[in-house]
């Protein structure tokens, strides 16, 4: 259990540990449906960037998640 940057930041660890570059894992902070805000993690594709969201089931372009995005870590982790 935890909140939703726990959450992230194992979902990073795990991406990383198969493989996946860690400048294409990106912590984010949004707004979410209830006004409140809230951490995800996007993962940067050649198809786009996909939101990873221990809210939903469903792994969704960011375009498609209603969030309002406030800020993203950049490629260095800054």
């Amino acid at each position: 259990s935890g909140d939703c940057e726990d959450y992230q930041l194992l979902k990073r660890r795990a991406l990383a540990a198969l493989g996946v570059p860690r400048r294409a894992l990106r912590m984010t902070v949004v707004i979410d449906d209830e006004g409140l805000g809230h951490a995800v993690l996007i993962v940067r594709t050649t198809g786009g960037d996909l939101v990873l969201d221990n809210k939903r089931d469903a792994v969704l372009p960011w375009t498609e998640t209603g969030y309002a995005f406030v800020k993203r870590e950049d490629e260095h982790g800054l």
